[in-house]
């Protein structure tokens, strides 16, 4: 009995994992109640537990599961006595119960649950959080952690979140094709922003960041499976994979801190950046660029190092000046402010970093100030270059980081 309790288990944990977010999606298409189908769907997981260990697992865990979900949900909107009417209770008790009389294939629905995730009506910031509850099964405490909210607070956003899925009539469904590009990269942005809470964390020390890059990553993976001819889907994965093969390169073996410039490309993920530059041509082979292959370019400009010895600067600064172009975002604008440090002296980077002076936003930006105080010190401006540096130090989070800037402080 213990190893088919055990069986049981590890098989529920298995299909939570591969198909959690597939069934989810299926129910809430048909519901529109994303907090409902994660309410039925629990208590099916539930239910499992309690029946496979003596019934034996079945042969379509996934169906199995689904049945006795779409169970629950019929008989959740039987006993539902709301506003929304009977004739639509009873169309969704008919096409629920239609489907359980087939024996089909679960259509995958996950691209549009992700799609209404990211909707335009949701507020920006409780997105990648929503993405990462219903598409992954996270939990609020778990997603709050990982986004340094309090679990009370991320509990409930995601409520009201879902709330407003279900009150505003949000579609599930893939959007047409005059619409997919602005929708998408509302998508592509919550996936990115998952990814970028997980990158500050680069040795996975921090169990409230822990595997959140790697979920990100998967989730990419899934959108550019779903969406092969989406130039942007496969730029953003490209982009992460670039990013990703650098991770264990950006810690030394005492736990510094060690900047792109200076790392060994010997501990860079050859596979993983083979990967990304497949998905790069691929996306190039398409019509249209969009900031994430451009981003996903400069990173592969700077994996070039790799086989050269030699960072391309200027290619670099070529492609930060598309992304100027197409983003008109300060943090690029730093970006291509190194870049022209690099290829055409510190002098010229910083006349490109004094453009920036008038940004309001970047007195509080740590990367504005670490390069603005490493320009400074390379032209031998080194009381401004203290300055900045104690500026950029104060700003910043990371202690291995901190530390970096504070020996470079030293130095002057």
């Amino acid at each position: 009995m213990a190893h088919g309790a055990a069986f049981a288990h590890g098989t529920a944990e298995a299909v939570a994992r591969r198909s959690y977010g597939k069934l989810v999606a299926f129910l809430a298409a048909r519901t529109r109640d994303v907090a409902g189908a994660e309410d039925a769907l629990a208590e099916a997981f539930t239910t499992a537990l309690q029946a496979w260990p003596a019934s034996g697992v079945p042969a379509n865990p996934e169906a199995w599961l689904l049945t006795v979900a779409r169970r629950k949900l019929i008989d959740e909107v039987r006993h539902r006595r709301t506003g929304e009417g009977a004739a639509a209770h009873l169309a969704l008790l008919a096409e629920l119960a239609e489907e359980e009389a087939s024996d089909g294939a679960i259509p995958d629905e996950r691209l549009a649950l992700m799609f209404a995730c990211a909707h335009p009506a949701l507020e920006a910031g409780i997105r990648a959080p929503l993405i990462l509850q219903t598409i992954l099964g996270f939990d609020a405490a778990t997603i709050a952690s990982a986004f340094l909210i309090s679990p009370a607070t991320m509990g409930q956003r995601l409520v009201r979140a879902k709330s407003r899925i279900r009150q505003a009539g949000i579609p599930f469904g893939v959007p047409a094709r005059t619409d997919l590009r602005e929708r998408l990269d509302a998508v592509l942005e919550a996936v990115y922003a998952a990814y970028a809470e997980g990158w500050v964390d680069p040795t996975g020390a921090d169990a409230r960041r822990r595997n959140l890059a790697d979920e990100a990553i998967w989730l990419g993976r899934l959108l550019a499976s779903l969406l092969p001819d989406e130039p942007e889907a496969l730029g953003l994965l490209s982009l992460m994979l670039h990013a990703h093969a650098r991770r264990h390169a950006r810690r030394d073996a005492q736990g510094a801190y060690v900047p792109l410039a200076q790392q060994a490309p010997a501990r860079w993920d050859a596979a993983l950046i083979d990967e990304a530059e497949a998905l790069l041509q691929r996306a190039g082979a398409l019509p249209g660029v969009g900031r994430y292959q451009l981003e996903a370019a400069v990173q592969s400009a700077h994996a070039v190092r790799r086989r050269t010895g030699q960072t391309d600067w200027p290619a670099i600064e070529r492609l930060y000046e598309g992304l100027w172009a197409l983003t008109a975002s300060p943090v690029v604008a730093i970006n291509r402010a190194i870049a022209v440090a690099e290829s055409r002296g510190p002098q010229a980077g910083l006349a490109a970093l004094d453009a920036l002076a008038g940004e309001a936003r970047l007195q509080e930006y740590q990367p504005y100030w670490a390069a603005r105080a490493g320009l400074l010190a390379r032209t031998g401006a080194t009381v401004a270059a203290d300055a900045a540096y104690e500026r950029a130090i104060g700003l910043e989070r990371d202690p291995a980081v901190r530390q970096f800037l504070q020996r470079r402080r030293d130095a002057l």
